[in-house]
């Protein structure tokens, strides 16, 4: 028997026990050892606030629809930041898998059973740290932005939101030539982002970051904005703070109404274009190139090379027994933790 994380209900937490799957020809069985939790993506489920549980999304028309809903409680093993190593596989063929490390999604859950063809391309190399794994699809996540974001060397590039993918953005706009500034209300989460090379950090609720930017810029104001944080009082700012006839990567995930939109100001006046980031895509033009398989790879290989930092991202490893408590941490004393990880017991 295996153990599995399940949302009863909203801020609800149960882990459970499930059957094991075997894996059949092609396929093999993984043992995790870390998964992440995400505390943007993975909250919206905590709290009840994701769309998919009060709509249904359509995936031939791309709307969702009123009347009923994609996803219902409770839910099980919801995540997508997991590494696992490979204990049994279906085929002889795949024999040289046992043993072998693997990053990828499968939710909180004590084993998966996944396609060898899967499985291949998201093997770590020997000796490295496993736990770099869970960082895999949030670093595409944020590497996805700043390929969005289309920063050049020498630009001055605001990172609003200092959480994970906030984090991993603002060093990716730095490799990129760029001049960074991080705005996060979270003393910890500024201190952080300039130990990791951004050249200022502002808390928001103190400053008026756009004042300073322009003050900086010889009052052009940011050449790109991204927006990381899900808040559409940062969307707002965000807008107010880049330069005219500028853009603004919205890749954070927001919730409800965006009451503190003003969009006949900035946005209206200085032909403020906001474009969606979202890992279901990369930018048009990249396409031929770019993939998520491309963009997790990329991240990782760039840590494990010293000029990415993870590893100072996470902030707590606890029993996956515990989850419960790991997601009401993040929930409701968000200062305490950058990435929580959840661990599994089995031995590296």
């Amino acid at each position: 028997m295996g153990r599995i994380v399940r949302f009863t209900g909203p801020r609800e937490v149960e882990v459970v026990e499930v059957a094991d799957a075997d894996p059949g020809p092609g396929e093999v069985q993984l043992r995790t050892l870390y998964s992440g939790i995400s505390a943007g993506t993975e909250l919206t489920a905590y709290r009840g606030s994701n769309p998919y549980l009060h709509s249904r999304w359509d995936p031939d028309r791309r709307l969702f629809v009123e009347g009923s809903t994609t996803h219902a409680y409770p839910l099980d093993g919801w995540g997508y930041e997991e590494v696992g190593r490979v204990v049994a596989v279906g085929s002889g063929e795949d024999r040289d898998l046992v043993g072998r490390t693997v990053w990828g999604a499968w939710g909180h859950r004590s084993s998966a059973v996944r396609p060898v063809g899967y499985v291949r391309p998201r093997c770590l190399p020997d000796g490295t740290d496993p736990r770099s794994g869970i960082f895999a699809k949030i670093g595409a996540i944020a590497l996805n932005a700043v390929l969005d974001a289309d920063i050049h060397v020498g630009e001055h590039v605001v990172v609003f939101g200092a959480g994970v993918p906030g984090q991993i953005a603002a060093q990716l706009a730095r490799l990129n030539g760029a001049r960074v500034t991080v705005v996060d209300p979270i003393a910890q989460r500024r201190a952080l982002a300039e130990r990791l090379g951004a050249e200022r950090a502002l808390d928001p609720t103190e400053v008026d970051v756009a004042g300073i930017v322009r003050a900086v810029t010889d009052q052009r104001g940011a050449d790109v904005v991204i927006e990381m944080s899900g808040s559409y009082h940062a969307l707002q700012e965000a807008i107010r703070t880049v330069a005219y006839s500028s853009r603004v990567v919205a890749a954070g995930f927001f919730q409800g109404p965006g009451t503190p939109l003003r969009l006949g100001d900035e946005f209206h006046h200085n032909r403020v274009s906001v474009v969606g980031s979202q890992i279901s895509g990369v930018a048009p033009h990249l396409q031929h190139r770019w993939d998520e398989l491309r963009l997790s790879a990329t991240v990782l290989e760039l840590e494990r090379e010293g000029r990415l930092d993870l590893g100072s991202l996470v902030t707590h490893v606890v029993d996956a027994e515990d989850a419960a408590g790991a997601f009401a941490m993040l929930d409701t004393a968000p200062e305490q933790a950058l990435q929580v990880v959840l661990d599994y017991g089995v031995a590296p």
